[in-house]
């Protein structure tokens, strides 16, 4: 890999200027007053932008994401051909094949290799819009797998080609969790040096000022960091005042009729429209127009609030382009699918994991008096009431101690927590730790109380305390696990712990499902908010 140019000059942090840019801009409120006459070319953005007293020191978006999708196509290309090889050598191993049958499977090697990289290609799955971004990458590559195999199985039937099924069959399997794993790597490598501030898309955002710090704020605390923002326009009010997201600064660079110009000096990578603005659909046509010949994208942000993409669908109806949203489902297969997923890991864990029930049974019986497990009575799916268990990590008078310590609770205002906790037995602390006391609910899983992945599961006081919306959490069944685990457990206010479960009920998927127990493994290994 090429080194990064300018090295000796830290990179900007996300969601603010990079102060190596022309001093016109970050000295003046609106360095360019009016639309620019003629659209401006990469190589003039370029001139630009190195005419300027210091040159901007991160590659741009179209440099960077191709010198990443030429690393990523090398390693693709590898693995399929490793994969057909290796579906090959498993399937007839020893097996004498013939000097012709080998010829045709030479070929046919071939042609699968080249067919799938063709599929991977076709579906943009190495797109600068996808790569880094995790769930939508990895089913790309999956969906696109799963499409050559099965154009290549109909060809091959259609023309009566006779191949091993055997060896075809593995070769998919095979091949497309070494994809996995090869994009996660790369993803890894990505987040390492955008952290760093390389490979970001850099960006001006557009729009009246609590649009534009809506879009800044959700930038900043995105994780795969993949914009930086370093400029605004702003339309509402003629000011210098810069924007602060999570103690960083965005200054205002330009008035929005300069935008184009301003992106130009900037090099900037895109140009987000944050909501309504004047001119309207007039003003973003225009500037769509002036951004054209330019490397810089036009994008368009809808504050669709807790709407997941899978949701969202676009469907031209003439001239005009409408966005469908569609309406959560709490019933049908995707649902019969996730029982099945419950029941099919769940039976499978605790088979795996028995020996280690059995010891944290013995530990916690041996640590304090009393009985192995706790239970108490949680909330379901549509307000029914179950006993959840759990390992006993608490004294067993730890409900008659409680209202003597709730003026010590450090929980968010309707949950009791508290860090240093005295009902807490030694071994207790260790499992509340790596969230190991929670393994007796798998059972609550088996019975159908429960799922893997779901809201947290809620106590009847604190459902009664619900205002009518947070009700919506009890449209699924709770789970084990879920976003409020991932984000923080403790950490979080009851305010986002409710955002998130509320997010997870309009939007889950078995593939989101999927993402949150492996982040799950993550969280559990390195715990954050957990006591």
């Amino acid at each position: 890999m090429s080194a990064h140019p300018n090295r000796g000059h830290p990179p900007a942090p996300l969601g603010t200027v990079d102060q190596r840019v022309s001093t016109d801009v970050n000295e003046h409120a609106f360095p360019i007053t009016g639309p620019i006459a003629s659209p401006i070319g990469l190589r003039r953005r370029r001139a630009v932008a190195a005419s300027s007293p210091a040159a901007v020191a991160s590659l741009t978006q179209r440099e960077w994401s191709k010198r990443y999708r030429r690393r990523v196509v090398l390693t693709d290309s590898a693995i399929a051909l490793f994969a057909v090889s290796a579906a090959f050598v498993v399937r007839f191993g020893d097996e004498p094949v013939g000097p012709e049958a080998q010829q045709l499977y030479a070929l046919l090697s071939g042609v699968i290799v080249l067919v799938w990289l063709a599929f991977l290609g076709f579906t943009r799955t190495r797109d600068s819009r996808i790569i880094g971004s995790g769930v939508a990458e990895y089913k790309g590559v999956v969906n696109a797998s799963a499409f050559a195999f099965g154009i290549l199985a109909i060809a091959f039937l259609i023309l009566k080609i006779d191949i091993a099924r055997g060896y075809f069959i593995l070769a998919l399997p095979a091949g497309t969790l070494a994809l996995l794993v090869s994009r996660w790597m790369w993803r890894r490598w990505l987040l390492s040096r955008r952290r760093v501030g390389e490979y970001t898309a850099r960006t001006v955002v557009v729009g009246k000022r609590d649009d534009v710090a809506y879009v800044l704020e959700q930038v900043a605390k995105q994780h795969s960091m993949s914009y930086t923002v370093v400029g605004a326009a702003v339309t509402d009010e003629e000011t210098a005042e810069p924007f602060s997201s999570r103690g960083s600064s965005v200054p205002v660079i330009a008035h929005i009729d300069g935008v184009a110009q301003a992106a130009a000096n900037l090099t900037a990578d895109a140009v987000i429209i944050a909501g309504p603005v004047d001119g309207g659909t007039e003003y973003i046509r225009r500037l769509g127009w002036d951004l054209e010949g330019t490397a810089t994208e036009l994008v368009l942000a809808a504050r669709l609030t807790d709407v997941a993409g899978p949701r969202i669908h676009f469907r031209p109806v003439e001239e005009l382009p409408l966005i469908h949203v569609e309406i959560p489902q709490f019933d049908g297969g995707h649902h019969i699918m996730k029982r099945a997923l419950d029941v099919g890991l769940t039976s499978l864990g605790m088979l795996l994991i028995s020996p280690l029930l059995a010891l944290i049974a013995l530990a916690v019986k041996l640590d304090s008096p009393g009985p192995v497990l706790f239970r108490q009575e949680r909330v379901g799916r549509n307000g029914e009431r179950f006993t959840m268990f759990k390992f006993r990590s608490m004294v067993t008078d730890a409900e008659a101690a409680l209202p003597a310590l709730m003026a010590q609770s450090e929980g968010n205002g309707v949950l009791f927590k508290m860090k240093n906790d005295p009902r807490v037995t030694r071994v207790g602390r260790i499992l509340r730790k790596y969230s190991l006391d929670e393994f007796p609910q798998l059972w609550n899983i088996l019975t159908g109380d429960m799922s893997l992945v779901g809201p947290r599961p809620p106590l009847a006081s604190e459902v009664a305390e619900y205002e009518k919306d947070v009700h919506r959490r009890l449209h699924i069944k709770p789970g084990l696990t879920g976003m409020w685990q991932v984000s923080g457990r403790s950490d979080l206010t009851w305010e986002e712990s409710v955002r998130l479960d509320l997010y997870y009920v309009e939007n889950w998927s078995i593939t989101g499902d999927l993402m949150i127990m492996w982040q799950t493994v993550k969280v559990v290994l390195k715990p954050v908010g957990a006591y």
